[in-house]
């Protein structure tokens, strides 16, 4: 039997699709197919944090007025966002947007006002921070620690702590948006790693920037995560990592059939899996590309 690679690290994306389905975490991430048009969400929400990083690094690391490091910003959205031309004529995130997005995050959220400002290390702000720390579990084709990582915008200081911070792109924040944060391992899954690192960080603080076709909105969810949270949720990654090695073993990945398939508006793989041919489907409709979890510049958009 032919196995893809097993990942040599897992992040909180992997981990979140095996448990919702993990045969599509097998096709998306570890035979690597993905829908052959791009996704505007990645896209633009790249270009946003790529945005946010280097207007806070000009602002708070070289001490720059205000409009020059949100001018760095623009610039730095504009390259990232690139020669990528929304299909759909109704999308929100074009790239006008979206360098609008950004002026109005500061507007609403001042640099020198902000209540939340970055941790200094060494002289420097702690903005993008990544880690990637090995599990005590052995890779099944390497015989390496696996390791689990992740990056979030900002260590900031909050009220007198610490807090791992991050901003995500969406479509809209209704009243119960906070509310998707309360249990969310990826949250979790940053206190475990800035700890890790001897940041004692209380929890994590989300801000949502909702996109419209004219307007902005800003939306703010602090989450604390105590020990006995992480510890928890430590406890139940290595119980996940445990179960995609077994259907890795067996060469066979259990399908959802159930309400995954449709979340969303429906999951990529839906035709795939509703086929008695999906190799025919994916050869048609997709092509491999690969997910780096902690490379820089990874878009976060949230569904919530």
């Amino acid at each position: 039997m032919i196995r893809p690679p097993f990942p040599k690290l897992i992040d909180s994306t992997l981990r979140g699709t095996f448990v919702s389905c993990p045969r599509k975490f097998e096709l998306e991430y570890l035979r690597h197919w993905k829908p052959t048009s791009q996704s505007i969400h990645l896209v633009a929400g790249g270009a946003f944090a790529k945005g946010m990083e280097v207007t806070r690094e000009t602002f708070y690391g070289e001490r720059q007025p205000t409009n020059i490091a949100i001018g760095a910003g623009i610039r730095a959205l504009i390259l990232e966002y690139g020669e990528f031309d929304p299909e759909d004529e109704k999308a929100t995130k074009t790239l006008d947007n979206m360098c609008g997005a950004l002026v109005a995050y500061f507007d609403h959220y001042g640099l020198d006002t902000d209540p939340i400002q970055p941790h200094f290390v060494h002289g420097k702000p702690a903005v993008e921070f990544s880690f990637a720390l090995p599990l005590p579990l052995s890779h099944p084709e390497t015989g390496d620690p696996i390791l689990y990582g992740g990056r979030f915008d900002m260590v900031g200081e909050y009220n007198g702590s610490l807090f791992a911070v991050d901003e995500k792109t969406t479509s809209q924040l209704g009243a119960t948006w906070h509310k998707n944060w309360t249990l969310r391992s990826q949250l979790t899954g940053y206190c475990w790693g800035a700890r890790e690192f001897d940041y004692p960080v209380a929890g994590a603080i989300i801000r949502g920037v909702s996109i419209l076709k004219n307007s902005y909105g800003h939306g703010e969810s602090i989450q604390y995560r105590p020990q006995w949270m992480i510890d928890r949720w430590y406890h139940q990654l290595l119980r996940d990592i445990e179960r995609m090695i077994s259907c890795w073993s067996e060469g066979y990945w259990d399908y959802s059939l159930d309400s995954a398939c449709a979340n969303y508006g429906g999951c990529s793989f839906l035709d795939v899996c509703n086929s008695n041919d999906p190799e025919r489907w994916l050869a048609a409709d997709f092509i491999q590309r690969e997910w780096h979890p902690v490379q820089p510049r990874i878009a976060k958009e949230t569904q919530a």
